[in-house]
């Protein structure tokens, strides 16, 4: 699936000049952690989250907090100053926002908010926001999901699971035979460990037809 097939196109959004308190106030509305900024032609200039606003004046016991981060630098200090007491979106916000394209496929949109450690992400379409794509959005994907219906039968469930495990699943290239009878799916070979153990249960689990799976470590396949 692409982004486009799981974004949210109905956005809120704030514009650079609206208030802190104004975002402050929408977010609690919307009940969202973060909201897209965008200027007067669509186009994205930042994002402000619950981050941007975590060390707000209105938070703290004194306006200036003269003795606030003096350990940093002059610049840093002033950037931090800003952030306590900047009353427009513009200036709080993180202008530079991580995006992403709407044909992007999902494993990009997961790796980027573990990565980033972002729960939501604007989607661009010739640099205009059209949607945002967040971690609810992967969640519907996910308890959305069909198991897979292309096995049906012993040896058609033998022949997905072994071209599974050729792919990206810490089993490739391991010396294991696969038998199957009555849906009940018998490995058999040598896993050392218990997590390539648990990969084989969850990977024969996630084929169509599988009632079960047995685990002979370390045997050999009877002749």
């Amino acid at each position: 699936m692409l982004v486009k097939d799981v974004m949210t196109t109905a956005v809120v959004t704030l514009s650079p000049d609206n208030s802190v308190r104004h975002a402050a106030k929408l977010m609690s509305d919307q009940r969202v952690s973060g909201l897209p900024v965008v200027d007067n032609e669509g186009r994205l200039a930042g994002v402000i989250s619950e981050g941007d606003l975590i060390r707000r004046t209105e938070l703290s016991s004194g306006a200036f907090a003269p003795n606030a981060n003096m350990e940093l630098g002059p610049d840093d200090r002033a950037n931090a100053f800003v952030k306590r007491c900047a009353w427009r979106v513009g200036d709080v916000m993180t202008p530079d926002a991580v995006t992403i394209d709407e044909d992007a496929p999902l494993s990009r949109v997961a790796e980027l908010m573990q990565n980033r450690n972002i729960k939501r992400i604007p989607v661009l379409r010739a640099g205009k926001l059209i949607g945002i794509v967040s971690r609810a959005d992967l969640l519907q994907v996910i308890y959305s999901a069909k198991p897979d219906d292309t096995a049906t039968g012993d040896e058609a469930i033998r022949r997905s699971i072994l071209v599974r495990l050729g792919e990206n699943t810490g089993l490739e290239g391991l010396d294991l035979s696969v038998t199957v009878a009555d849906g009940i799916v018998h490995f058999w070979g040598n896993l050392e460990t218990a997590a390539r153990r648990r990969a084989a249960r969850i990977l024969a689990e996630g084929v169509n037809g599988v009632r079960g799976v047995v685990e002979h470590f370390p045997e050999s396949p009877p002749q």
